[in-house]
């Protein structure tokens, strides 16, 4: 599944995550969590997961956490992929 465009799902409010994603040939994530040093390579795999599970291997994505529990997280870039290939 190929990225084509910029999309974003979430808010900026307390346990929730914003998340945005735009078309790259190569595969990044960048974080910035208030539980970085606790759960940042626990909330990388699940954004790398959600992303496999989904068939894109290139896009930009950037995680905003205020303290989201897996399901939200999970769901934030599962929408923001069915935004930025067109489908929602």
């Amino acid at each position: 599944m190929e990225i084509v465009k910029l999309a974003t799902a979430g808010t900026m409010e307390s346990s929730d995550a914003y998340v945005e994603i735009e078309p790259a040939a190569s595969l990044d994530i960048q974080l910035e969590s208030v539980v970085q040093e606790q759960f940042g390579d626990e909330i990388c795999r699940v954004v790398r997961e959600v992303l496999e599970e989904g068939g894109v291997s290139g896009a930009n994505v950037r995680v905003v956490d205020r303290g989201a529990l897996e399901c939200v997280i999970r769901a934030r870039v599962e929408t923001a992929i069915l935004r930025g290939k067109g489908d929602a």
